[in-house]
């Protein structure tokens, strides 16, 4: 019998800059909300259990996936099985990037119960590739988990799975998230309406590589809300107030605007007759890391 450990990581939220499901290359920063994965093994090989504690009704087969692509990884399949629990604010399925955060946490947590280390690139692809035997993205959504993996700005060719560009944002910006009570999931896009404006998400793209991420973040959010349906005025809203970036957060509800800490109260203003949860954070530098 094996002397079993555990472990336990944490992986950031991210939000969007540019969508990468139109043409495969996207950018995300990263937030300052978390989630937190604890794996421990068990003697029962190929017995992968998940629990979603903050929010249990969320089904747990992104954490069982990735933990799958890990040990295989290691060739362990059949010396053992894990129990996984994650807990997290960030609202999930609001495109906040809950999924890429939990499948980093995941990797990083397994990866240090079997007493192992590995690269960045290798812990995050085993979340991309747990992503997508999850079928809970389109695109493996790198750039979302690269961003919520190291922090900061990250721009990157989703297809290749290459960063492009890894830039720090100033200090002095809120983030401000409209939150909508309604759930969105990748599974349920529509995926032609999006590859529609694919000639417009590259000039978003260009933008970012150039540094104008900001930019590109609310030209993003007009081009996928509009190719998806949601209200826009929502950033509209947000900009007239102030704020130097708003836009819709993957594919959405949330809309996200970056603003000046002396705005935040009139974006705010702006937002409060809406009938959505405002959250209010930061962009976060901070690596994801294992925890104990």
């Amino acid at each position: 019998m094996h002397s079993l450990t555990q472990a336990e990581a944490l992986s950031h939220g991210a939000a969007t800059i540019v969508n990468a499901i139109a043409a495969g290359k996207g950018a995300a920063f990263g937030l300052d909300l978390w989630t937190k994965a604890k794996v421990k093994l068990i003697n029962e090989p190929g017995i992968i259990k998940g629990h979603v504690l903050s929010d249990p009704d969320e089904k747990s087969v992104l954490i069982t996936k990735t933990v799958e692509r890990v040990f295989r990884y290691f060739d362990v399949n059949d010396e053992f099985g894990a129990q996984v629990e994650t807990s997290s604010n960030i609202p999930i399925a609001r495109g906040l990037k809950s999924s890429s955060a939990a499948a980093n946490a995941t990797a990083l947590a397994t990866v240090a119960a079997l007493k192992k280390s590995l690269d960045d690139m290798t812990i995050i692809n085993f979340g991309v590739d747990g992503a997508l035997d999850a079928k809970v993205t389109i695109t493996g959504a790198f750039d979302d988990a690269s961003a919520s993996y190291f922090g900061g700005v990250i721009v990157t060719d989703n297809i290749k799975r290459k960063i492009l560009k890894r830039l720090v944002v100033p200090d002095n910006f809120a983030v401000l998230l409209c939150i909508p009570p309604k759930k969105s999931y990748t599974v349920n896009v529509d995926i032609d309406r999006i590859h529609s404006v694919a000639s417009l998400a590259e000039i978003a793209h260009k933008e970012a590589c150039r540094g104008n991420y900001w930019q590109a973040m609310s030209l993003n959010g007009l081009i996928y809300s509009v190719a998806l349906g949601y209200d826009s005025s929502i950033a509209v809203d947000a900009l007239m107030a102030g704020a130097v970036a708003a836009g819709l957060s993957g594919k959405g509800p949330a809309v996200v605007a970056v603003v000046p800490d002396e705005k935040i109260d009139d974006v705010r203003i702006k937002w409060n007759d809406r009938e959505a949860k405002i959250l209010q954070t930061r962009v976060n530098h901070q690596k994801a890391r294992v925890t104990s």
